[in-house]
């Protein structure tokens, strides 16, 4: 199969039907000398995406910003913390559900997720393009869950923009 194939239909099956069709056409694949598979893609030679060996996908910041930016169908795979939860969740630090102001439909336990900053625009999802996504993480429960628990992780952040400095 050819690897644009492959990785569109992997970013849709995941990420939500229309998803993929943000990617460019110039995405620049890294294969492993071993086995021959997809390790990574790049967009304009910054890496956006890890394929994981369980079949999910591990977005960077830069990755899950590209999606945010060309993809109306992506900000279904978000999570938006109230302000004060922000400089923790940039640092790499998770967030916890009763930090959650807003969740997308999308969200499934353990599906990757981007963590946004709700300061910049309205908060309704209106405008994509303005958002800045702070964190990207491992959701630990679905969009459902997330509203209704008070206690608990809800999303366990692999990589934030600030970085941990420990």
């Amino acid at each position: 199969m050819d690897p644009r194939e492959k990785v569109h239909r992997h970013v849709d099956a995941l990420f939500g039907a229309g998803v993929s069709d943000a990617l460019p056409a110039d995405i620049q694949f890294d294969f492993s000398r071993r086995t021959g598979r997809i390790k990574n893609f790049s967009i304009g030679g910054r890496l956006a995406v890890t394929l994981r060996t369980d079949g999910g996908l591990a977005l960077t910041i830069m990755g899950a910003q590209f999606l945010l930016e060309n993809s109306k169908q992506f900000w279904e795979n978000c999570v938006m913390p109230v302000q004060e939860a922000v400089p923790f969740v940039s640092e790499g630090r998770s967030l916890f559900c009763k930090h959650v102001k807003w969740c997308g439909s999308n969200i499934k336990v353990g599906s990757d997720v981007a963590v946004i900053d709700g300061n910049i625009s309205g908060g309704d999802g209106s405008d994509n393009s303005s958002r800045r996504v702070v964190a990207v993480g491992v959701a630990m429960l679905s969009s459902r869950l997330m509203k209704q628990y008070r206690k608990g992780v809800a999303v366990k952040v692999r990589q934030g923009i600030k970085g941990r400095t420990e």
